[in-house]
């Protein structure tokens, strides 16, 4: 079957306005899709979880009951050794960078008798969003759980879509039990995030919801944090997508591998070749078309492929402006050196580095996150961290001392603005003349 992944463009052809088009993603229909997503957030407002199991038998074909399960031990979950053995390893390579990132509190005395302090403190109830569908993704809950239990949210809960018998797929609970998440909402699609956001009878309303997912949960979660449900959002997280950087040493089944890595995701998928010097895209395409073959998911793939394009250029500050005009989800650079270039990287979820770094390492198992900004969102946006299920709270505590050194400034500032009451907070301190008047121990 023919195809057209990877039409090629030449840097040196391409004028602004051309390469300004072909950095940007293919258009969604917003329209249609606010519409419906909408009209979901609103049923399952109103009727909450009895419009969540109506509209699970309609995507889903099956009704779970009930919606909510408590998550078991890890070892009565029954799953082969050998996936159990995978995922433990995943989730030790997690918890272990994940933890290195919870920050410490900052103390700092900005001048004689004026400290000023930053603590963090845990978003205390979130909801992980656990993709289903076509390639259900098991891996997404240690991304999201291991990060929110280092963090120390308090409530967490999980959204999945049910298997065919109603339950939790085995993998997504040996997963959640692995991260400490101890309970299972069964549900899918801009449902299950609604149901977080607003809350049920079955579950709690949540603070934050986190979690990739397609068009419709994207759109739900942009249209929810805009709304009276008070909710934040972790990332906009839609269609996956990876660009390859690769120069004529690399090899061309590598490369070819990870881009169907991505592109097997869905049909709404996208990936990116940018060739340096003499890497021509022929010999990749035939490499492709190779592997294309033997992939269980090659309808799906192939779809995905036909939306994809490559581009070849003569060095790698041109390939690195591509990059940063596209900000990829998802960055490998399979070229001599690539720790040379990761200055000139500006805009990107995350960087994968030489022949031995494939994409899928950081899917599973290397200890980083993999959810990530798509859709050109990571020149805004990071992936998902222990930070992003932490606030952070500042202190400051001033001495007589240190109020009469920074008071005359403040009032200053406060007069500028026209802002009297800010002055006089300050000027009654500094006039008081009885020494034990607020002399508390501070």
């Amino acid at each position: 079957m023919e195809f057209s992944m990877l039409k090629n463009w030449n840097y040196e052809a391409l004028d602004e306005e051309k390469l300004e088009q072909l950095c940007r993603r293919p258009r969604m229909d917003e329209a249609d899709i606010t519409r419906a997503v909408q009209d979901i957030i609103d049923d399952v407002r109103t009727n909450g979880d009895e419009a969540v199991l109506r509209l699970t038998e309609k995507f889903d074909g099956v009704r779970p009951d009930p919606l909510l399960r408590d998550v078991r031990k890890p070892d009565d979950i029954p799953v082969d050794d050998d996936v159990r053995k995978a995922f433990e390893l995943a989730w030790h390579n997690l918890y272990q960078f994940h933890k290195a990132q919870i920050p410490q509190s900052i103390e700092v005395q900005t001048m004689p008798g004026v400290i000023c302090r930053r603590e963090s403190r845990p978003v205390a109830s979130v909801g992980l969003y656990i993709p289903g569908g076509t390639a259900p993704l098991p891996s997404t809950t240690l991304m999201l759980g291991v990060p929110a239990t280092l963090a120390g949210s308090s409530y967490k809960i999980i959204a999945t879509p049910p298997d065919k018998n109603g339950g939790p797929p085995v993998e997504v609970e040996l997963a959640a039990a692995l991260a400490g998440i101890p309970r299972i909402y069964l549900a899918g699609g801009a449902q299950a995030i609604a149901a977080m956001a607003w809350g049920t009878k079955s579950i709690r309303k949540v603070d934050k919801v986190f979690g990739p997912g397609n068009q419709f949960v994207t759109t739900a979660k942009m249209l929810l944090q805009n709304s009276e449900a008070m909710v934040s959002m972790d990332l906009p997280a839609g269609p996956s997508e990876v660009m390859v950087v690769a120069d004529e040493n690399a090899d061309p089944d590598f490369i070819a591998t990870d881009l169907l890595s991505q592109a097997e995701h869905g049909e709404d998928s996208q990936v990116v070749l940018v060739t340096v010097g003499d890497m021509g895209p022929e010999r990749i395409r035939e490499a492709v078309e190779r592997h294309l073959q033997q992939l269980p998911r090659a309808d799906i793939t192939r779809k995905a492929l036909n939306h994809s394009f490559s581009v070849s250029t003569a060095n790698m500050d041109q390939a690195l402006e591509i990059v940063n005009r596209y900000a990829p989800e998802h960055l490998i650079l399979q070229v001599d050196q690539p720790e040379a270039y990761t200055v000139g990287i500006q805009h990107a979820g995350s960087v994968f580095l030489g022949p031995w770094t494939p994409e899928s390492v950081g899917d599973y198992a290397s200890g980083t996150n993999h959810t990530l900004p798509t859709y050109g969102y990571a020149r805004m946006y990071s992936g998902v961290s222990v930070d992003s299920f932490l606030k952070h709270i500042t202190f400051q505590q001033l001495s007589r001392e240190g109020l009469e050194a920074i008071g005359p400034a403040v009032m200053k500032m406060a007069e500028v603005e026209h802002l009297d009451a800010h002055k006089n907070a300050v000027d009654i301190r500094l006039k008081a003349d009885n020494p034990a008047r607020g002399s508390y121990d501070t």
